[in-house]
């Protein structure tokens, strides 16, 4: 099984994902390391990435998804704001791909935004983001703002 942990920037997708892959025994990828340096340069100057400089990048999760799905699964970290992107990355593997929404208000993901080292994306992103993003109608939705120990709790008693 390949679960995509999905959200805003600064939810908790990469810290939460590492956790659960560790408990679950299988590989961790983040979907930014994925990302082409032009889409990197793009976000970094505070430029939105649009649906056509996010399909390249898209289909390239999606080949590392069918990878991990026939061999023993994986956790993703993924944006994957938009529905349509969700459906691009579940592939031929539908039912073989589960998604987690890390539920996050703007006010806390801003405020986690201004603390972050070493990462391309710009707090004025943020907006566009949360524009953007679709709720998901079947995905596992937590609310991202509590304590990252009790959010891969929720996460472990609807997985496990």
């Amino acid at each position: 099984m390949v679960y995509v942990i999905f959200g805003v920037s600064s939810s908790g997708k990469t810290t939460i994902g590492k956790k659960i892959s560790i408990k679950l025994g299988i590989p961790f990828y983040d979907a930014d390391d994925f990302h082409s340096n032009t889409n990197i340069e793009k976000m970094s100057t505070g430029v939105p990435l649009d649906d056509h400089d996010r399909l390249d990048w898209l289909q390239k999760v999606l080949l590392k998804i069918n990878e991990s799905n026939k061999n023993n699964g994986a956790i993703f970290a993924c944006s994957a704001l938009k529905e349509k992107y969700r459906e691009i990355l579940s592939g031929s593997y539908k039912y073989e791909v589960k998604f987690i929404f890390l539920k996050i208000d703007k006010s806390e993901a801003a405020k986690r935004l201004k603390i972050r080292e070493n990462h391309f994306f710009p707090i004025e992103l943020l907006d566009n983001q949360f524009e953007i993003l679709e709720n998901p109608s079947n995905a596992i939705k937590v609310n991202a703002s509590n304590d990252i120990d009790l959010v891969c709790e929720e996460i472990y008693a609807q997985i496990l």
